[in-house]
This record gives structure tokens, C-alpha cells and sequence, in this order.
């Protein structure tokens, strides 16, 4: 086995009433994407999808097409981003309920807890709420942490639950933001040994590098301090660490201070300059650490968020997948030394099209991501 690719899955891709009122009547990430406009040469926008067309997940049809896809392409399964604020608060949660009542499509699937606050700028760069940033903020309690248990524990018993070492794989997005993580980890673990589980497999998400390490001292993007993101994860009970080298990359090739100034210009009138190609960057993507066996490196076959943040982000051009293919073959040379279970790579992501971050079928390459993925981890 070359490698185990799990992919990250947006399900922002049907109307809900919260999201008509915050960005208007039938926002979804389509929205941004039709919207979208090409920045500098070489900046390829906005992005069509073929195959799928502008879909809708609530449409079952769509839902098994793009399983066969994936399978198809010698991906394992599918993470679903799950948006649980506390107090049983959800949403954008139907897609993925509907594929577990239904047991359609039969292909395998494991959450991703996205646990960060909604702001008015989380989706798009404008929003009809003008009273403050905040929309939802994230809640937690003990009693949360264990009715959100409950709620999951259909999923985590399902056979099509993705598992490590016979235990359901259980992603989180900001692991340090929850408050005494070790208590909260503890907690699922004694609940999914009382109600017939062998535990819980814990994968925290991480970039590498960071404005400030884990504990708030500045580290102005220092790109060798992959270690220390990720022993802050493992340290506070996560038994492996998803890891990001995108803001690390930038920081080698743009220069420390150059990423810091960007970053500065973004929440300014300043404008951006922050037009960046892909092959240069993936050169610094992954570190050594990302060898580490409890360490899934993540899969970047694109970058571009232009679609929600105008000019006010980086964004990559001149991707493609022949060079998606070279990625995929570097990263499979932090695997070699892995176990069999932990030969993990996070495909980021599916369908994240508001960050021109997918591989479904589009006008631009066809099945050609799809394809690059098959090519290596197939063949």
C-alpha cells in the first residue's frame, strides 16, 4: 500500500437559512466561485466545474457520483468538515446526516470537527451583518463535549467509519483552541469505551510555522519550528497531528518578513502582491517532521482564495496536475517508514472551491487532478 488518502470535504454547497441572511438569499460557496476574477497573469479564474456542474449535496445523485469519483481515483474516503458550535448548535450539517440515514453512498467517510467561531467574513469578503465580526462563537463545556459524543456515536459505529488501528479517526481543525483538550479527549475516550468502541484515534490539525508558536511567544514565520507545532498537539493528547507547510513554504520562499508584511497588507488599504507559483513553493511544503509515524502530511494540489477574500490573500498560479503528481510523489517519501495504518496523506481538499482547492472535474483540466491521484497511488 503506497498510501491511505483521506479528503477533506466541504459541505457548503446547498442553501441554509443562516447563510441567506448573513451573505443573501441563496449563498452558497458557488456564490464566490461564479464571482470570482483573475488578479494577475497567469491567474486563472473563476473556475467551472464540469462533470458535477454547480451541484447541489442535497442531491443523492451528486452525493454517489462523487464517491464513485474518488474511488475511482484510489481515494480512501472522504472527512467531513462538521460544524458543531456547542449547545447542539450545527450546521450546514444535512449532507453528511443524509449520507448516514441512507447508508448512501457506500464509500468510506470520518469528521472533521470545524471548530472555529463564524465571523462575517468567514465566507465571503462582505456580509449583510454589519453589527460586529462575530456571528457564532464557539462554546465548550464538559456537557457539550459529551452530548456532541452522542450525537456522533451513530457515525463512529457505522461500518463505513474510517478507523486507525481498528479505532474511528477523529479529526479536529484547532485542537489548541479547545480549553483543557486533555480532559475533553479523556472524556470521548471512556464514552466510546462504555458504549462498545475500542477508543478513539484523535488527529489534530496544524500548520508548521505561525506568526507566534503554540504558547504566544513571537516567532515572526521561523520555518524550523515544525516541532514544536506539532509536540503541541501530541502533547495535550492527540494521537497524531495533521500537518500544513503552506505558511512555512511562504515564509522560505517570500522571506519572514516579506509573509509578515502580506499578512499586515491583507487587513489593510494596502494592496497585495501575494501571487505566488505553485512549483516554487511546494519546493519547502514538507519538513522533516512530517516523517514522523504520527505525523499525515497533507496533499496541496492547489491554492487560491481569492474567490472569498479578493485580493486580501495569497494565492497560487500555474498549478496543474502533472505537477500536482510531483507533490504527491514527494510526500510519499515521508511515509516509507510508516506503519501500514499510518501511511495517511489529507487531501486538501475535495472541494474547496472557494479556495480553488479541489480536484473534481473542471474546464480547465478535465479529470486531470483525479487523474494525477490515480496515476501515483493506484498504479
Amino acid at each position: 500500500m503506497k498510501a491511505r488518502v483521506i479528503a477533506l470535504y466541504l459541505p457548503q454547497f446547498h442553501p441554509i437559512p443562516e447563510n441567506d441572511k448573513w451573505w443573501g438569499r441563496g449563498f452558497t460557496e458557488w456564490t464566490n466561485v461564479k464571482n470570482a476574477k483573475p488578479l494577475c497573469k497567469g491567474h486563472v479564474q473563476p473556475r467551472v466545474p464540469t462533470d458535477l456542474g454547480y451541484y447541489n449535496l442535497l442531491d443523492q445523485d451528486v452525493r454517489e457520483k462523487q464517491a464513485k469519483l474518488a474511488k475511482d481515483a484510489g481515494i480512501e474516503g472522504f472527512c467531513y468538515y462538521h460544524y458543531w458550535f456547542g449547545n447542539g448548535r450545527q450546521l450546514l450539517e444535512r449532507p453528511f446526516n443524509e449520507v448516514l440515514a441512507s447508508g448512501k453512498p457506500d464509500f468510506p467517510f470520518c469528521i472533521c470537527w470545524a471548530n472555529h467561531d463564524w465571523t462575517n467574513k468567514s465566507w465571503k469578503k462582505t456580509s449583510t451583518q454589519k453589527n460586529g465580526e462575530m456571528i457564532i462563537q464557539m462554546q465548550y463545556s464538559m456537557e457539550d463535549h459529551v452530548n456532541h459524543f452522542f450525537s456522533l456515536l451513530p457515525a463512529f459505529k457505522d461500518k463505513r467509519y474510517i478507523t486507525v488501528n481498528g479505532k474511528p479517526l477523529f479529526a479536529v481543525w484547532a485542537p489548541r483552541n479547545i480549553p483543557n483538550a486533555k480532559a475533553f479527549i479523556e472524556k470521548w475516550q471512556e464514552l466510546a469505551k462504555a458504549n462498545g468502541l475500542p477508543g478513539i484515534h484523535f488527529v489534530g490539525y496544524t500548520a508548521n510555522a505561525n506568526k507566534k508558536l503554540p504558547d504566544g511567544t513571537i516567532s515572526m514565520y521561523a520555518t524550523d519550528k515544525a516541532h514544536v507545532f506539532y509536540k503541541s498537539v501530541l502533547d495535550i493528547g492527540f494521537d497524531a497531528v495533521i500537518s500544513s507547510g503552506l505558511t512555512r513554504a511562504q515564509a522560505v520562499l517570500q522571506g519572514r518578513f516579506k509573509l509578515a508584511w502580506n499578512v499586515f497588507s491583507y487587513k489593510s488599504f494596502f494592496p497585495s502582491r501575494a501571487c505566488i507559483d505553485y512549483s516554487d513553493l511546494m519546493k519547502y511544503y514538507y519538513v522533516n517532521e512530517d516523517a514522523w509515524e504520527n505525523v499525515y502530511p497533507t496533499l496541496l494540489p492547489q491554492w487560491d482564495r481569492t474567490p472569498r477574500a479578493g485580493s486580501k490573500t495569497e494565492y497560487l498560479i500555474n498549478s496543474s496536475p502533472e505537477k500536482f503528481q510531483d507533490t504527491i510523489l514527494d510526500a510519499l517519501n515521508y511515509l516509507n517508514d510508516k506503519s501500514p495504518e499510518h501511511r495517511i496523506l489529507f487531501l486538501k481538499a475535495w472541494n474547496e472551491w472557494g479556495e480553488g482547492n479541489y480536484v473534481e472535474p473542471d474546464e480547465q483540466f478535465g479529470h486531470g487532478w483525479l487523474n494525477a491521484i490515480r496515476n501515483i497511488i493506484k498504479e
